[in-house]
């Protein structure tokens, strides 16, 4: 299932913001090379924001402990668990798109 979730502005390149799709918080971040991913919006570890989080490349690093995630694969690079992503694009009329 697709579902629009905003216009690509309304996230500054490289950074993320939380939406709420389903009653499931989704972190969705906007890479400075134009690129947007999505991923579950808490940390499995501590429970961290994610979307506050510091991202660089195709990584964010959670806001509380600093443990760093793939934005592709979901998987942690220091740790033993794993995030949860979604498929996202922006489409031609410059929208967010969700796939869940």
């Amino acid at each position: 299932m697709e579902m629009t979730l905003a216009p690509v502005g309304a996230i500054p390149e490289g950074e993320g913001r939380t939406f709420v799709v389903g009653g499931e918080r989704v972190a969705v971040f906007r890479m400075r090379g134009g690129q947007v991913f999505a991923v579950q919006g808490e940390c499995p570890h501590r429970g961290g924001p994610l979307a506050d989080g510091l991202t660089g490349g195709s990584t964010v690093v959670c806001p509380l402990h600093a443990w760093k995630f793939d934005l592709v694969t979901g998987q942690a690079l220091n740790g033993d668990c794993a995030l949860k992503t979604f498929g996202a694009t922006v489409d031609a009329a410059g929208q967010i798109v969700l796939t869940v």
